[in-house]
């Protein structure tokens, strides 16, 4: 949970989620369980049952590569927990539980990828919200910013500026030509506008990109149906949902990878061409920052 001001929040009952996973393409499930007042959320491998649940926290992060393509390139998914019970691919739930106001929960996985679904956060709103939702506890205390926090790398860049409310932005900007124009997403922490202008949102790459990760030997299994590919012409075999669908996926992600704070925030975040990896350093340097 990032948005400050609303009680604890967990499900009502069980909910669980069934796919395929992105980069490994194993069979992957997930169980999302009600979790009691304080627990967080926590994740726990099924297949490791020697290993005891971790919290979806900054400190949790591991650099395990999902893939061995990703021991040579920033990530393209978040993972957290030990190397040997390790959980991929977590931004969308993430980004899910967040965006719902959900903060204490247990997700058992067996695996080390959770499914990806139709790459969008949807499906686990869907399953959560199917299961339902309990206010448990106290709103928890926000972290707050005495000054702005700046990362930055590559051109990309992520500014958490002091605000009375939580709000976020991402700006999407490929450069001149590129097959996606700019666009902008935003969102100011209200479950419903979540749940319709931000969960549905796709992962999405271009098409050299997508190229150049079969060739890597990735995503064999999936057709520009099931993944969002575009190049000049637009969506490859697909439809965009939202004129402004690729932004709004990348604000999808940034509020999943905001939750790992492990609190609500109290700061007006934007980010420009930014991905995992820099939001990893944007919540470190917050928790660095922070009162």
């Amino acid at each position: 949970m990032i948005v400050p001001g609303a009680p604890r929040r967990t499900l009502a009952r069980d909910a669980r989620v069934e796919g395929v996973a992105l980069f490994t393409a194993a069979p992957a499930h997930c169980t999302i369980r009600p979790a009691e007042p304080g627990s967080g959320v926590l994740f726990r491998r099924l297949d490791t049952p020697e290993a005891p649940p971790f919290a979806a926290v900054r400190a949790s992060l591991s650099d395990r590569p999902v893939h061995p393509v990703f021991r040579a390139i920033d990530p393209r998914c978040t993972t957290l927990g030990p190397a040997h019970a390790a959980v991929s691919t977590v931004e969308h739930l993430l980004s899910a539980l967040a965006g719902l106001g959900v903060t204490d929960a247990l997700v058992e996985v067996s695996g080390l990828e959770l499914p990806i679904l139709d790459g969008s956060a949807a499906p686990f709103v869907d399953a959560i919200l199917t299961a339902g939702l309990r206010e448990i506890a106290s709103p928890l205390a926000p972290i707050r910013l005495r000054a702005p926090v700046v990362v930055e790398a590559g051109g990309a860049t992520i500014v958490a500026e002091p605000a009375a409310a939580f709000s976020a932005s991402y700006s999407l900007d490929y450069g001149p030509g590129a097959p996606i124009p700019p666009q902008r997403a935003e969102w100011s922490g209200d479950p419903d506008s979540y749940r319709a202008e931000i969960a549905p949102a796709r992962t999405f790459c271009l098409r050299a990109e997508a190229e150049a990760m079969r060739a890597a030997g990735l995503f064999a299994h999936l057709t520009p149906r099931e993944m969002l590919v575009l190049d000049a012409s637009g969506p490859i075999d697909n439809a965009l949902r939202f004129p402004e669908e690729p932004a709004r996926h990348k604000l999808l992600d940034l509020i999943g990878d905001l939750a790992l704070l492990g609190r609500p925030l109290l700061a007006r975040v934007e980010a420009e061409r930014s991905g995992h990896a820099l939001t990893h350093r944007l919540t470190a340097a917050i928790l660095d920052a922070a009162t």
